[in-house]
């Protein structure tokens, strides 16, 4: 090791037992993190990053995890060699980590004050009124408005940056050496991605930390890493400065790593088409109660009053933060909450309509969710979910659905001959198009896509667009298109809506919207997607 090194990483194979069998994970990964650098592993789902990270502390399951060859080396020390209780002293401490999902990282019935303040009493011993005031200090330097008021609120009661902030308190408590950050902004929406990585660089400075940055995110790289390595089945394929990785690249995968940014251009839709939805001034407002007669004291405005169209073969964007009021809006088009105002689907008036009456409607207004994994049944065949909907509405006979589901698999290019098998057995991408090809088995004229793409690589990402384009090319489908990734709905919408707190900001032609966006928050909004 060198003097500004601080960590090194030496031919490290990871593998996990399973029954007989032992799978390599990470395959002779060798680096160096040098003092006060931010330094990016970047790479596809199953690359192999996130086992490397977690190897470094030894955080991977002790009873089916292999550590093959290798070393990782901290203060001229093995950490590999450490004793469970002696790694306890490290982790935390020494060196911090910041997990991909906040609200599964932190305990659901612990307070914040009780789970940044465990860290501290562990490692330094500290306990009430010094705990509770380096508590407030930390929450303040990660940005947490009025911190002193946060102390008693758990994690439900946070929104997604908020969590993501806390998580960074708790790693800088004891203002460690080293902080892992494991797709520390994967979930959050562009804004909130943005302030938080200027806050870990701002920290970095402040506290002259080494950042090991995990990230499949190549503009988060290119704009706040210092040094990149490249991994792919678990091999470390290119490792290089930032800058020289960007301008040129060495290694094939790193190639197609950056090819695979959005890109592409929406379907080519007419404009002399009817309009297949037509909204006006429409409202969700949810009463706050208060008293022992519980009396309606305000309305919290979830989507106030709002109105827009869309038109045959067109795909609408909506984007904003979390709390914007998307998903709301979107559940009061599909008549799956209470709402007030106009709500035109063909011509026809929605709103007078009961469950019953909507139900023949719903087939040709589908929706695909934001998690492929959680909205498709585990008991279930593919088979049997993409066949579901066929069922329900009592189509065809069962030779007909069968034949349906092979096409309808064929047609989002998946194997037919996969259909027996179940969700657990796909990988994330593939799962998203078995979602896909649920809703377009009943051939609707409306699709919503719910965030579609935020749980994917970049490059599965690419070919999902590629793959929604088409389809809409050929079947003349309208999109509504949720997404806080500005760059994705770049790629496919004609129209764009700008929602915050409930309001429409802005609402106009994709190509006026994002080449001359008049609020000041869709400004704000492109400069943080469009800068990292």
């Amino acid at each position: 090791m060198t003097s500004d090194t601080i960590l090194s990483v030496q031919s490290l194979s990871v593998a996990f037992r399973q029954g007989e069998q032992s799978n390599l994970a990470v395959d002779n990964v060798s680096f160096d993190l040098k003092k006060g650098e931010t330094f990016a592993l970047v790479g596809e789902s199953g690359s192999g990053k996130s086992v490397t990270a977690m190897a470094i502390t030894k955080l991977l399951p002790e009873s089916i995890t292999e550590y093959s060859s290798g070393s990782v080396i901290f203060e001229n020390e093995n950490l590999l060699d450490k004793s469970e209780s002696q790694l306890r002293q490290i982790r935390g401490n020494r060196i911090g980590m910041i997990f991909q999902e906040p609200l599964t990282a932190l305990n659901p019935l612990h307070t914040v004050q009780k789970q940044i303040g465990e860290i501290l009493r562990i490692h330094r011993g500290l306990n009430g009124k010094p705990a509770t005031t380096r508590i407030i200090e930390l929450l303040g330097l990660v940005g947490i408005p009025d911190p002193a008021s946060r102390l008693g609120a758990y994690p439900h009661q946070l929104s997604g940056g908020q969590r993501q902030r806390v998580m960074i308190a708790m790693a800088l408590a004891n203002e460690p050496d080293i902080l892992i950050a494991d797709e520390p902004t994967t979930a959050l929406d562009v804004t909130i991605q943005k302030q938080v990585l200027l806050l870990l660089q701002e920290l970095q400075q402040k506290l002259g930390m080494t950042v090991l940055l995990i990230t499949h995110d190549l503009g988060v790289v290119r704009r706040y890493a210092h040094r990149v390595g490249v991994m792919t089945r678990g091999k470390l394929v290119e490792v290089a400065d930032s800058e020289v990785l960007f301008t040129n690249p060495q290694h094939a995968y790193t190639r197609a790593l950056l090819d695979a940014e959005p890109k592409g251009l929406p379907v080519n839709a007419r404009q002399d088409v009817t309009a297949i939805m037509k909204v006006d001034s429409l409202r969700v407002w949810f009463p706050v109660k208060k008293g022992v007669f519980k009396h309606t004291v305000g309305y919290i405005k979830a989507v106030d009053d709002i109105s827009f169209t869309i038109k045959r073969g067109h795909t609408l964007g909506i984007v904003g933060e979390s709390g914007s009021g998307k998903t709301t809006l979107v559940q009061a088009l599909l008549k799956l909450t209470g709402s007030s105002g106009s709500i035109l689907f063909n011509d026809q008036d929605l709103q007078p309509l009961n469950s019953t009456e909507v139900r023949p409607l719903r087939k040709k207004m589908q929706i695909v969710f934001q998690d492929p994994f959680s909205s498709l049944s585990p008991r279930m065949s593919i088979e049997e979910i993409v066949a579901e909907g066929l069922v329900i509405h009592d189509i065809g006979t069962a030779a007909e659905r069968a034949d349906r589901v092979k096409q309808a698999l064929a047609e989002v290019g998946l194997d037919p001959e996969m259909r027996h098998r179940f969700p657990h057995e796909f990988s994330g991408g593939q799962r998203q198009r078995i979602a896909v090809a649920r809703a377009l088995i009943l051939d609707p004229e409306l699709i919503v896509l719910d965030e579609p793409t935020s749980a994917l690589d970049r490059s599965i990402q690419a070919q999902l667009m590629d793959l929604l384009r088409s389809l809409q090319d050929k079947h003349g489908f309208s999109y509504i298109f949720i997404s806080h990734d500005l760059k994705v709905v770049k790629t496919i919408a004609h129209d764009v809506l700008v929602l915050k707190e409930g309001k429409a900001l802005e609402y106009g032609p994709a190509k006026s919207v994002f080449e001359a966006p008049q609020h000041p928050y869709t400004v704000e909004l492109l400069e943080s997607a469009f800068a990292i």
